[in-house]
């Protein structure tokens, strides 16, 4: 097949390769290049980003690459395959947002942005959101953003102390120029709960 005539190029390995990321892609969404787990894998989409883009073509989707940031992002050019966050879930990851610009003025270049568990709950208290986000809600927010490539845990996330690094990704994932879209956000996701309850 000429489509994927880059792909038939590969050593058996290499392909062995190609199929694991391209199927962590697609359950994943995101690459970042500064997660332990991720750096193989990061460096080998950018060394055979053709293969890449000429199989994800197929199935319509676009392989986003920043090599500034060391971000991939698997993005559907039909709209679909976003995850459905609970309010909870979302208000963290705006949280974690929020908290990548502050951070990020803070560090040089090269660094990763790092917060603690504790930071995310100033932030929660600090946008004064009513209801509290328990402990249970928090590290299974945590865990399905590791799992997505967004943040990584330094220790044990039930502990307020705990490191998180947060990945260049949250910029594909909340996809916004302007950090005050956030907090409006934010605002109205706090209001129209507020009116539910």
């Amino acid at each position: 097949m000429i489509m994927l005539d880059s792909y038939e190029r590969l050593t058996n390995v290499q392909k062995a390769t190609f199929k694991d990321i391209a199927n962590k892609l697609l359950a994943s969404t995101f690459l970042a290049r500064d997660k332990k787990d991720n750096k193989d894998n990061y460096y080998f989409v950018v060394s055979y980003k053709e293969v890449f883009d000429e199989f994800f073509a197929i199935l319509g989707y676009e392989v986003k690459l920043d090599q500034g940031v060391g971000s991939i992002m698997l993005k559907s050019d039909q709209n679909t395959g976003f995850l459905k966050l609970r309010r909870d879930e979302t208000i963290i990851l705006l949280i974690l947002r929020i908290l990548y610009h502050e951070r990020l003025k803070e560090t040089s270049l090269n660094e990763n942005v790092v917060i603690t568990v504790l930071d995310i709950h100033e932030k929660y208290n600090f946008l004064e959101i009513k209801k509290r986000i328990n402990k249970t809600d928090l590290v299974s927010a945590l865990r399905l953003f590791r799992r997505f490539n967004l943040i990584e845990t330094i220790g044990d996330i039930t502990m307020s102390n705990t490191k998180v690094v947060i990945m260049p990704t949250i910029l594909y994932a909340i996809n916004t120029e302007e950090i005050t879209e956030v907090y409006n956000t934010v605002s109205r996701i706090v209001s129209e709960a507020g009116d539910e309850e």
